[in-house]
């Protein structure tokens, strides 16, 4: 059974966006189609390719371009939790053990303290565990995923840019030349990495050498020979260039994405208050400036298919969008992971010249497995990676192996990274045990500000 984790996602959410004020956590959504939203700076953005699509009782309503949505996000009013289903999800008293802090959300609404700090979780990093990484996707075990999903993420081209002086350059521009076709384009992060990948969608076996390929960098073709790292490597092989490219603005975009069905219910409260304080505490120790979204989605025949809120520099308006925010819908277990990612690259006005671009993508249910649905997948995760946007899937109880998997292929397509729910916490219901080595569980609050803040500084 898929858990019921919105509320704590959006309470987590409000935490990091906020000032830490409190909130009516009214579950009515005002209807802001068409207007702009507060806060949002004037950037230069991406233009991503396809089409926006907006929602209204479940139903395809309207096609806008990107150039018609920009700087807005538009929101069909969401119909109200069933009083039965709210009851269920909502216990009147709190689980034992927990020590609240002072300000902020309460327990079924109705106290005054927040839950901010509860949830556990662990955190795996794919690409720091190259040789474990195909090993797992070689096992018996687990050797079907990447033909299931459509992914096979295991011939790589690891870059990082540096400048004269060795300083590590973010935001520079990568493409992976196969002659004069652009295999993989991304950019590099605020380490100066960058990873793109060799038929990231095909298991056709693979005649093409290492002679075959090239990096342009910042628009430049590096004579460079390629370094090439495969399934018989243990650690991943870096190819140092040397770029002339501009430092990148100090400024981050963090996009939360969130499965807003009725099985996150359980959760959803805790994750409110985690995001509130996530959001409060994520700039510390870094002189970037952050801006944050939110997108909401569910599936085909709910009341909206996806919602948001666009990037704000206010964290304010992120926190009290999150605020109004609950699960309702789905019914069956996959959801519109594909709408999802569509409508973050289409509605989001991310910054084409910020340092970092991060997308937290919290679910406790798949993608649709039908042709359509991985074929959109794929053209997403391209987008993500060329646009150099991290996707950190936050797994939750509801989550399955196929599902843990799914997860991890947009992570390392993207150069992100694997978190996980733990049941040490004993909140929800029961998280399946990561397929990963030897981790630490942390607070997921702690957790997602401590890679906010490895990726921006």
């Amino acid at each position: 059974m898929k858990t019921k984790f919105l509320p704590i996602l959006t309470t987590a959410f409000v935490l990091l966006c906020a000032a830490c004020s409190d909130d009516n956590t009214s579950n009515a959504v005002a209807d802001d189609h068409g207007s702009p939203v507060s806060g949002t700076e004037t950037v230069n953005t991406f233009e991503t390719p396809g089409t926006g699509s907006e929602y209204s009782e479940g139903i395809y309503d309207e096609v806008y371009t990107t150039a018609d949505r920009s700087g807005a996000i538009y929101d069909m009013a969401d119909a109200p939790m069933l009083d039965s289903y709210k009851a269920a999800v909502e216990p009147t008293v709190p689980p034992a053990g927990i020590e609240y802090e002072e300000g902020g959300w309460g327990w079924g609404g109705e106290s005054n303290e927040r839950m901010s700090g509860l949830l556990t979780a662990g955190e795996w990093n794919d690409l720091d565990n190259w040789g474990s990484w195909v090993a797992t996707l070689d096992s018996n075990t687990y050797n079907t995923m990447p033909g299931y999903w459509k992914f096979f993420p295991n011939k790589l081209v690891a870059v990082k840019v540096v400048d004269a002086s060795e300083t590590a350059l973010a935001n520079v521009s990568v493409e992976l030349l196969n002659d004069d076709k652009v295999e993989f384009a991304t950019k590099t992060d605020n380490s100066g990495l960058a990873y793109c990948w060799v038929s990231l969608f095909s298991d056709n076996a693979q005649t093409t050498g290492a002679e075959d390929f090239s990096l342009k960098v910042n628009g430049k073709v590096s004579e460079e020979a390629v370094k090439i790292t495969g399934k018989d490597d243990e650690t991943i092989n870096v190819n140092v260039i040397t770029s002339d490219a501009p430092k990148a603005q100090a400024t981050a975009d963090i996009a939360f994405i969130v499965d807003a069905t009725g099985s996150m219910g359980d959760e959803i409260d805790f994750l409110k208050s985690d995001l509130e304080y996530i959001i409060d505490h994520a700039g510390s120790g870094n002189d970037a400036k952050l801006r944050t979204a939110a997108l909401f989605y569910r599936d085909e025949s709910d009341v909206y298919i996806t919602r948001g809120e666009n990037f704000a520099s206010d964290v304010s308006t992120t926190r009290e969008y999150i605020s109004k925010q609950s699960a309702n819908g789905g019914g069956d277990y996959p959801e519109a992971v594909h709408s999802a990612f569509e409508s973050a690259l289409q509605d989001l006005s991310w910054n084409e010249s910020a340092r970092a671009r991060i997308a937290f993508l919290i679910l406790d249910a798949p993608a649709h497995h039908e042709g359509a649905v991985i074929e959109s997948l794929q053209k997403s995760i391209k987008e993500f990676a060329k646009n150099g946007i991290k996707i950190i899937p936050v797994a939750a109880s509801g989550v399955d192996k196929d599902t843990e998997f799914m997860l991890r292929f947009f992570e390392v397509s993207t150069g992100g990274t694997y978190v996980f729910i733990t049941n040490d916490s004993g909140i929800g219901f029961e998280h399946i045990e990561a397929s990963v080595g030897d981790h630490e569980v942390e607070k997921l609050a702690d957790l997602m500000i401590r890679l906010i803040q490895k990726y921006v500084e």
